[in-house]
């Protein structure tokens, strides 16, 4: 049948973006709604926790902790109820069991990012304000205040969510927690062996470590799955490969986690470099594979792989420990993955652009 172009209908046109709008206003305020209930919800809990008595601002028994950890529970509730209940409405089919996994490892991951968070804030006031108590009633007020404010945040990243918002969710993620491993080590001289020494031993901060880990792996192989479906107009052997390497990189991450190195050295040692050669054929794939990827982001990719193996030789002549090695590669890694998203990103957003001409014509057969 020939093609012919017609001009798009205005009033169709009109009708969607004026549907879309009132979509957002519903999910705007079903969000307050949400926040609202975990305001007076943990208002009401911490009546009993505290009995209506003065707290401390941070530490066992606290303000600070009791808001964390309602906090992270509010998040991990507001996300898988943002991410299913309200789905959108393009979104009729059922979730597949990786879909179930990816909205549990990112109600997780949003769950200790509002733990941690929480807890700083209350370190650092309570450092600016040595000795002073939180009054009965100021204690219930921002109890349910941190958990207003945790949902309503939760709830529209969990609405809103994107490949760069995904991006960023995986970078706070894994920032609060190895930090928290850090800070809470019961060796505080194990940046003297290696990243991994933090994973080492059977206390909470092993166990955020390597959790961390595990489910930041899940996270990266969420984001090759996302982020190679919104890239346009390649070829389907070179988005296959940019998934593949993706997926080793997000699979040996939390192999790390897993296999602690004082359990497991030879596997944890083998998952730790198979990521590195991963990244390291990705990025030098890439030109091939993503025809379409700025010789800037090309350039970057080279230069990060010159940084990590000049760090290498750096250990190697005992100029540099194993574990500044290990953060510099870490940190190199995860901020190219991130500049990666953001560049699939704007590939889709430029294809979506060139579907439509200038003149606002349409071609259909």
């Amino acid at each position: 049948m020939p093609t012919r172009s017609v001009r798009p209908d205005l009033l169709t046109v009109a009708r969607s973006s004026a549907n879309e709008g009132t979509r957002e206003r519903a999910r705007e305020a079903i969000g307050l709604q949400i926040s609202i209930f975990a305001f007076v919800l943990v208002a009401l809990i911490a009546l009993p926790v505290f009995g209506f008595r003065p707290a401390p601002i941070a530490g066992a028994g606290s303000l600070g902790q009791f808001a964390a950890v309602s906090a992270a529970a509010t998040a991990a509730v507001v996300f898988v109820l943002g991410r299913i209940v309200v789905a959108p409405p393009q979104r009729n089919e059922r979730l597949s069991a990786l879909d179930l996994i990816d909205v549990a490892a990112l109600a997780f991951a949003h769950a200790v990012i509002a733990l941690l968070s929480w807890t700083l804030v209350a370190v650092i006031l309570e450092a600016g304000l040595i000795g002073a108590v939180v009054f009965p009633l100021p204690v219930l007020l921002l109890s349910g205040a941190a958990a207003a404010l945790t949902a309503y945040v939760v709830f529209v990243s969990a609405t809103h969510l994107d490949l760069q918002l995904l991006a960023v969710v995986l970078a706070l993620f894994l920032v609060v927690g190895v930090l928290a491993s850090m800070l809470t080590a019961s060796d505080p001289t194990w940046w003297k062996d290696n990243l991994s020494a933090l994973g080492m031993t059977d206390d909470l901060s092993a166990r955020t470590f390597n959790l961390t880990l595990i489910i930041a792996g899940i996270l990266v192989t969420t984001l090759a799955r996302y982020a190679t479906n919104a890239i346009p107009g390649q070829s389907g052997r070179g988005v296959v490969a940019v998934r593949t390497c993706l997926i080793i990189v997000g699979v040996f991450l939390g192999m790390v986690g897993l296999f602690p190195v004082d359990q497991h050295f030879a596997l944890h040692t083998g998952v730790a470099s198979g990521m590195a050669v991963a990244f390291g054929v990705l990025v030098v794939g890439l030109k091939w594979w993503l025809p379409g990827v700025s010789r800037t982001f090309l350039s970057i990719g080279y230069l990060f792989i010159a940084v990590i193996v000049l760090h290498a030789v750096l250990f190697a002549t005992g100029y540099y420990t194993l574990t500044a090695v290990e953060l510099v590669a870490g940190v190199v890694v995860f901020a190219w993955i991130i500049l990666l998203i953001r560049t699939v990103a704007a590939l889709a957003d430029d294809a979506s652009a060139a579907d439509v001409s200038s003149d606002g014509q349409y071609t259909t057969a």
